[in-house]
């Protein structure tokens, strides 16, 4: 019993690293989340994977959230040269049948003028947008820092300033 006990506290404890998701008719978003940025950032980046299971496509179009005072849809590229640049999008397709993951080097959420600091651990609320399926209740989980990897883009210091993008 003191093992089965041992095991079930363990479960519990390791809780908020697993990934969590939302289902609301045919999509799933599957753990939405933040790398915690700096506590001094006035932005962040989020991430997320959306899966779309039914025969219509669909459009994730905005999200709205209290943590930060701009919210925007970016894509992260790199051209033929190398040169990579961030440039906000009016959306981002969800495809019938596909899965599409909002990811470091690619589509992302930006959230800019955080309003506090981010907190690993912490559960962030917002609403994602989309055409069709309307407006689906989400929390972003703040996980630990992430390196600067490949592909990978500091969100923390980046000013986007007037132009949105």
């Amino acid at each position: 019993m003191t093992r089965v006990f041992a095991f079930v506290a363990a479960l519990l404890l390791a809780a908020p690293v697993f990934a969590h998701e939302v289902t609301v008719g045919d999509l799933t978003i599957i753990h939405p989340h933040i790398p915690q940025p700096a506590r001094s950032a006035k932005a962040a980046g989020g991430f997320m994977s959306i899966v779309n299971d039914g025969a219509e496509a669909d459009r994730l179009i905005a999200i709205e959230t209290a943590f930060a005072t701009k919210t925007s849809l970016h894509e992260s590229m790199v051209d033929a040269n190398g040169l990579g640049s961030m440039n906000s999008v009016a959306g981002i397709d969800i495809p019938a049948g596909a899965t599409v993951s909002l990811e470091h080097g690619g589509y992302h959420v930006m959230f800019m003028g955080l309003v506090g600091p981010l907190v690993e651990g912490e559960m962030q609320k917002a609403t994602l947008v989309f055409e069709k399926a309307g407006r689906v209740e989400i929390e972003f989980q703040i996980d630990p820092p992430t390196g600067q990897g490949a592909g990978q883009m500091d969100h923390s210091t980046m000013d986007h300033g007037a132009s949105g993008g």
